[in-house]
């Protein structure tokens, strides 16, 4: 059994920081001390590694509750393999991902999650787990929700977007979380009113607004905003708990607000590209916008102020990426004179949590909600706290030692998500890993890359820890 000491560092978790040495056995926390004291110092004479972390964090694997790892859409599919973004997610400080199995329609939930398994068995380079997405719900897949949740995977997902691909019906929807209410499972929303959209969509296309700028535009966030609204009322009906994911506009977050101030058990997740970048990108010239046609889209930039709150306030409790990268040649202009074709999504994996740590230092969020909104509040949103999440005895030894002072400049060049291009290109943070532990075993070490596909293993999650 290999003993590691992570010696020197500050341990910050959602609730401490503290000056603290960190022993691991067996893939796992075994204790932390204080720096100094002579058992301390005895267990660095015993380990077969002792890393250094003297002046730099010693934090939490992130946990990224939304990502797409090669996911069809569009008539293409995202270009990140299970074993090249779990690679970027490590490189970017995270240690596990949720990533989405889904169902294709007439098929069974089981046939949409064994075709997931089938991907990323043997691939990834750390710890994964799946959430479901419901494209069609009848009775036979509402009894399989049940038979899913019993076996760790907990979370659902359905949409009000997308007519004809994944679009759910309030009755549908009514149906799933009657059913997510009575198992214990967790429903999560594309909350945009796409009925509506669609209309905006082909209105603009005939007038000839074709641009990426367009897609903004047309999905209003008075329509995030309108069925945000209303899955919270049919949550209320059932009597569940909702998930409304990638939260972009301050008229959303408004009602997750006033349902939250009501007690009622909803919860929101925004993401990095609505907090730093806007509808400014989705102008850029010569279709250069296309690289941030993701939906929900990004917003003016006034709306991250009331982001950034909620985050602040818990009306907002997790960060994640949505990770679904398209490459800009060859499959962002599919969409060159319409936008509609522009497959929606963007990379971002790798560059979530030194975002947040810049966000730290620019004020934004304290040292501690960093750590809860990208690793605490999603473990124990999804089922997987304290193994995952945190720095505590029992916990998994997923780890980071983070230097908050080293500069980086994000690019393309230097990334290692498989995409042409960087939604951050040219941008300067401070902070990044150093060094990244999985289960104890080095992934990353001294900027090194040791990992290998096949180390990360599938996480079975318990229900959502917010409803116990």
């Amino acid at each position: 059994m290999s003993r590691t000491v992570i010696r020197g560092g500050l341990v910050i978790t959602a609730a401490d920081e503290i000056h603290a040495d960190v022993l691991v056995e067996g893939g796992r926390v075994v204790a932390l001390a204080a720096h100094g004291p002579e058992y301390a110092l005895g267990w660095s004479e015993s380990a077969d590694r002792v890393i250094d972390a003297t002046g730099k964090y010693v934090i939490p694997g992130g946990v990224d509750a939304h990502t797409h790892m090669d996911f069809p859409f569009g008539g293409t599919a995202s270009c990140d393999t299970f074993a090249t973004g779990t690679q970027a997610a490590a490189w970017g400080g995270t240690t596990t991902i949720i990533d989405f199995a889904v169902q294709t329609r007439g098929k069974s939930l089981r046939d949409g999650l064994d075709t997931w398994h089938a991907k990323s068995d043997a691939q990834c380079a750390v710890d994964y787990a799946f959430h479901m997405i419901l494209s069609d719900v009848n009775e036979h897949t509402l009894k399989e929700m049940d038979l899913l949740v019993g076996e760790g995977v907990t979370s659902f997902k359905l949409f009000t977007a997308y007519p004809g691909v994944f679009y759910s019906d309030d009755g549908q929807i009514l149906r799933a979380m009657q059913r997510a209410a009575g198992n214990g499972g967790l429903v999560m929303m594309h909350a945009e009113n796409g009925i509506a959209i669609d209309v905006l969509v082909e209105q603009a296309l005939a007038e000839g607004r074709t641009d990426p700028r367009y897609h903004g535009e047309v999905r209003r966030t008075l329509l995030e905003a309108e069925a945000t609204h209303r899955t919270i009322q049919l949550a209320r009906v059932a009597g569940a708990p909702l998930y409304v994911v990638h939260v972009s506009a301050e008229e959303a977050v408004a009602e997750l607000t006033q349902a939250r101030d009501k007690g009622l058990p909803v919860f929101g997740e925004t993401c990095p590209q609505y907090l730093f970048l806007s509808t400014d990108n989705l102008a850029e010239p010569d279709f250069e916008g296309a690289k941030y046609v993701c939906s929900t889209p990004l917003r003016p930039r006034e709306h991250q102020a009331a982001l950034w709150r909620g985050l602040r306030t818990n009306d907002l409790q997790v960060v994640s990426t949505d990770h679904c990268p398209f490459c800009f040649r060859g499959q962002k202009e599919l969409g060159r004179g319409d936008f509609s074709k522009i497959p929606n999504g963007m990379p971002g994996v790798e560059n979530r949590m030194d975002l947040l740590h810049q966000a730290v230092l620019d004020g934004h969020i304290s040292r501690r909600r960093w750590i809860e909104i990208a690793c605490a509040a999603p473990a124990r949103m999804f089922g997987l706290y304290p193994k995952k999440g945190t720095i505590t005895p029992g916990a998994d030894a997923d780890i980071v030692v983070y230097d908050p002072h080293a500069e980086q400049i994000m690019s393309a060049e230097t990334h290692h998500m498989n995409v042409d291009y960087s939604a951050y290109e040219g941008r300067r943070v401070t902070g990044r890993v150093e060094t990244l532990l999985s289960r104890g075993e080095l992934v990353i070490d001294r900027r090194e890359f040791t990992g290998r596909a096949g180390h990360g293993q599938y996480v079975p999650r318990a229900t959502s820890q917010y409803l116990s």
